[in-house]
């Protein structure tokens, strides 16, 4: 697709490399900054609530920082906000001030993701050895994975956040691909250690009931609505 961000700015708020190709696939140029929280503590009983609340609490933190600068330095356009979670809840939190003033809307984007095997929420792998059994338990199996996506405008204050969810089906994973990917290393640092666009992984991936973008992390058509809404 063809974009332009001429008219407004976009701050991804995350330092996933993943992120960060699709929306500029996407045709978008944006800035990024990353949010300082410990995920840890934010604990939610549904995974489409936690990636909701993640997806908020990094767009809080980013607004802080946001909010640091515009106290030192204002700029001609406006500054939109995209992060993944509920917007009601921020609204009212925006530092909106100085971005009201600006030319244009600036927009952050903040997201989150998790993967759901038999009902119970994986994130991050503490370990190689979880590592290495979350993907024992995907091999002849399936799991899914729940992503959020958050867009704010700092002009407007509108924010609006919505979450996708895509089932990933596999075939037997050998026991030596699976020693691979963990001596390779890049499962350790995902959600589940899930990544099916891994070379290792990819001819193991039997069916995905959905889009493989949001598997990765940041869903093009959800991210595409949210930013039209917000402008």
């Amino acid at each position: 697709m063809e974009a332009t961000t001429s008219s407004f700015k976009i701050i991804l708020g995350s330092s996933s490399i993943a992120r960060r190709k699709i929306l500029a696939e996407m045709g978008y140029e944006f800035t990024i900054m990353t949010a300082d929280i410990d995920e840890k503590c934010i604990r939610k009983e549904k995974p489409e609530d936690l990636v909701m609340a993640l997806a908020e609490a990094k767009a809080d933190a980013i607004l802080s920082k946001l909010q640091t600068i515009s106290n030192q330095e204002k700029d001609d356009e406006q500054k939109i906000l995209i992060a993944a979670d509920t917007a009601e809840a921020i609204l009212q939190r925006l530092p909106i001030g100085d971005y009201v003033k600006d030319a244009v809307p600036t927009l952050l984007v903040t997201c989150d993701q998790v993967v759901v095997y038999e009902g119970v929420v994986r994130e991050k792998p503490s370990s190689k050895e979880e590592a290495r059994q979350f993907l024992k338990d995907y091999s002849g199996s399936h799991a899914a994975t729940v992503g959020s996506v958050l867009v704010t405008n700092l002009k407007t204050g509108f924010r609006k956040g919505e979450w996708d969810r895509v089932e990933i089906y596999f075939h037997t994973i050998p026991d030596e691909t699976i020693e691979k990917l963990i001596e390779e290393g890049t499962v350790l640092y995902v959600a589940g250690g899930l990544i099916i666009e891994h070379p290792l992984i990819l001819p193991f991936v039997k069916q995905v009931v959905g889009t493989t973008d949001s598997v990765m992390g940041l869903p093009k058509a959800l991210t595409e609505k949210l930013i039209k809404e917000a402008l």
